[in-house]
């Protein structure tokens, strides 16, 4: 094989007050990179606290320039199939095929309506990842995100649909981390939601290679959750 893979771990845990340090969650995701430069993310995630439980997966890939060719979407609502949907980016548009209980088979298709920035595909593997827009050769500085969401639920509990979100992403800088995966050189970003105020900030630390892992991170306000990374290996 030609292609080499990176396979991680993500732990979830509350910052509720009662609930600090408990497990809440966890994801296991899979970056596979072709020696063309263009790559899938594969990510198994599953949330039990607040309900209702999620298990979601989901499959992305992306070009050499780290633009979304397709990602497909399954979701699993308190064990109970909500809906699976096939996204398809092309120059001009997004596609989708999706299907649920509560939508029934829906088609879509959406113009891109000038630049975007990826897809949200949901998984904290994928907030890492679409950190990669960010210049971080223009130092600290903030702009904002623009990408194509399967669901504007923030854990992403909405049958697959086209959707469209937008955030301030904000490079903080770069530092030393230590996780319970190990060691690494950290980039940190802060997304924040001026414009509806409705996503509480959030702050992530990623590799600061190509491949932007997810290292750690956490969201305030009413979420008050934090991710880690507590294993990674390269096969």
């Amino acid at each position: 094989m030609q292609h080499r893979s990176l396979v991680g771990k993500i732990l979830y845990t509350s910052m509720k007050p009662g609930r600090e340090g408990q497990e809440r969650g966890r994801e296991d995701f899979t970056f596979t990179v072709h020696p063309d430069g263009s790559r899938t993310v594969r990510a198994l995630c599953e949330i039990e606290e607040p309900a209702p439980t999620v298990l979601r997966d989901i499959t992305c890939s992306f070009d050499a320039n780290d633009r979304p060719t397709d990602c497909f979407v399954r979701l699993m609502i308190d064990d109970r199939f909500l809906g699976a949907g096939l996204f398809r980016f092309t120059q001009d548009a997004v596609e989708c095929e999706s299907f649920g209980p509560s939508i029934g088979r829906v088609s879509q298709t959406m113009p891109l309506g000038g630049s975007y920035d990826g897809v949200g595909m949901h998984p904290i593997s994928g907030d890492a990842y679409i950190v990669k827009m960010m210049d971080k050769a223009r130092g600290p500085h903030s702009r904002v995100v623009r990408s194509f969401i399967p669901s504007p639920d923030h854990r992403g509990v909405g049958a697959p649909l086209i959707g469209e979100g937008r955030m301030q992403c904000t490079y903080l800088g770069d530092e030393n981390v230590t996780v319970k995966a190990g060691r690494f050189e950290a980039s940190h970003f802060r997304f924040t939601d001026p414009e509806t105020q409705s996503h509480p900030d959030y702050d992530i630390w990623v590799t600061a290679d190509d491949d932007a892992i997810f290292l750690k991170g956490g969201v305030g306000g009413y979420m008050q959750t934090w991710y880690e990374l507590v294993a990674l290996h390269q096969r």
